[in-house]
């Protein structure tokens, strides 16, 4: 019996106890954290590079044969233009769409793809798309 009262009193470890039951989940929470600030940086370069193609898209190259005196970029060169200014994450995936031409826009679309890894466990694939629309010289 005393044994048991000596047992009960007795709280050395607890602290290593506690501490061994609490780490895993507060670097998994930080390493969430992490992994979530990767989705911004991915979101900061889809709207950095849709800005870049919707100003190169917007451009007058000088051509004298035409009526407007003006030819818009193609549409390969716009795309061109979009990779080149793309940055984020290299663990995910990023899709430059070719634009899709309307009466007078252009709609530029960028998506990226990437499965969350939580550590401990795999999180669900996240895919952000941003679209804009540039109007061009007709």
């Amino acid at each position: 019996m005393k044994l048991a009262k000596l047992i009960r009193r007795d709280e050395r470890g607890a602290g290593a106890v506690e501490f061994a039951l609490s780490v895993p989940v507060l670097v998994t929470l930080i390493y969430g954290i992490f992994e979530c600030s990767q989705l911004y940086e991915a979101n900061s370069g889809i709207q950095h590079a849709l800005g870049e193609g919707a100003r190169y898209a917007t451009l007058c190259i000088p051509n004298t044969s035409s009526t407007t005196g003006c030819d818009v970029p193609s549409d390969t060169n716009i795309v061109a233009r979009e990779n080149l200014k793309l940055f984020g994450p290299p663990d995910g995936t990023f899709t430059v769409s070719t634009p899709t031409t309307s009466s007078g826009y252009k709609t530029l679309t960028i998506s990226y793809q990437r499965t969350m890894n939580f550590l401990l466990f795999t999180g669900p694939t996240v895919t952000i798309t941003r679209s804009k629309q540039v109007y061009t010289i007709s």
